[in-house]
């Protein structure tokens, strides 16, 4: 599927989805950190905003993504989802956990919605491909939608529901899995801010970049303005 209807607002749009790119990532990955400046807001800071949580593939992807949305004041990459306290990065990247990478979301509420995350959440991947996104394979790459309150669970159930009244998957099922979040745990230092550090990766250069580039072509309006943090 390389196109899809979708529901934005009460507007329904065209975008392209998914990471279509045949490189797949290798999990033993060599960290390529380079000096490159990104600004990062202490936790005193951060303990003024709301957080949201979502997982949809590969978390170098989805951080960029995120960050990329006005209101949003940082994202952390990271493992929920699951049981198992303290995961790495091999045990979750080879199936060893339940957990699915997965971001965290910091954001002003009076700048970007909830709903409005939502949007994006489902905008920027393809939640019919169960347990897969694009060459990323695995329950590690799951479709999630965390709530913290009956109030976030009702946005996403609705959203999915309006998604689905609307037939915007061609009659594709939506795997979306919508899980009370629970704990998160930060993934290691390197890989925060991966795609900015490493944007000489081949995974970068062939998966994320684009799959990037095709969300910010189609949420424009969702858009940071250059040079806002």
């Amino acid at each position: 599927m390389s196109s899809i209807k979708f529901l934005l607002l009460a507007t329904s749009i065209l975008f392209t989805v998914g990471c279509q790119s045949k490189i797949k990532k290798t999990l033993q990955v060599i960290p390529e950190v380079e000096e490159v400046e990104t600004l990062k807001l202490p936790p005193q800071e951060l303990n003024k905003y709301e957080t949201a949580y979502f997982a949809s593939g590969c978390f170098w992807c989805v951080e960029a993504i995120f960050e990329s949305v006005k209101g949003v004041k940082e994202v952390v990459s990271g493992y929920s989802g699951g049981k198992e306290k303290n995961p790495t990065y091999e045990d979750v990247g080879y199936g060893k956990t339940t957990h699915a990478e997965t971001v965290e979301v910091y954001y002003d509420p009076k700048e970007i919605s909830f709903t409005a995350l939502v949007q994006v959440f489902f905008g920027s991947h393809d939640p019919t491909t169960l347990n897969q996104q694009g060459p990323d394979k695995g329950t590690q790459y799951r479709s999630i939608a965390f709530y913290k309150n009956d109030s976030e669970k009702k946005i996403i159930t609705s959203y999915i529901k309006a998604l689905k009244d609307q037939d915007v998957y061609d009659g594709e099922i939506i795997t979306t899995q919508v899980t009370k979040f629970s704990k998160f745990y930060k993934a290691e230092e390197y890989h925060q801010d991966y795609e900015k550090r490493n944007p000489n990766n081949s995974y970068i250069r062939n998966v994320s970049i684009p799959r990037l580039n095709r969300f910010k072509k189609n949420f424009e309006d969702f858009l940071k303005e250059k040079g806002a943090h």
